[in-house]
């Protein structure tokens, strides 16, 4: 069983930066297709960013493009997610998901397990 555990969120300004980590247990993040998703009061969960198990895909929501960066630590053995120019509108609680061999993507069915979630808040 893959346990994720997210980190790293908090309350920032627009136009600061945060970067989440999501850490991985039971399994190596190098035989992970691991995605971030997001979930704002009222609405429902969106994909965010992506990366499959090879490392070689990797995809971002047309509104985080340019801003959001996706990456793997392999020696921590997290997947990470670097949030610059952040703006009210970024503000939800961040989800880490993963499936084994996964290809990544932006279809939550295509995720076995998640994270808790961190908040993230971002004030105007």
């Amino acid at each position: 069983q893959v346990r994720l555990v997210e980190s790293g969120g908090g309350l920032v300004q627009a136009g600061d930066s945060l970067r989440l980590s999501c850490a991985a247990s039971a399994r190596t993040v190098s035989t992970l297709g691991m995605g971030w998703f997001r979930q704002a009061p009222g609405k429902e969960r969106e994909f965010v960013a992506s990366i499959s198990w090879t490392g070689t895909t990797i995809n971002y929501k047309d509104s985080v493009k340019g801003r959001f960066t996706i990456s793997r630590d392999t020696a921590g053995n997290t997947v990470n997610l670097q949030m610059n120019s952040l703006k009210p509108e970024d503000t939800a609680v961040y989800y880490c998901a993963a499936r084994a061999y996964g290809g990544g993507g932006g279809y939550s069915g295509d995720y076995d397990y998640w994270g808790q979630g961190t908040q993230v808040t971002v004030s105007s």
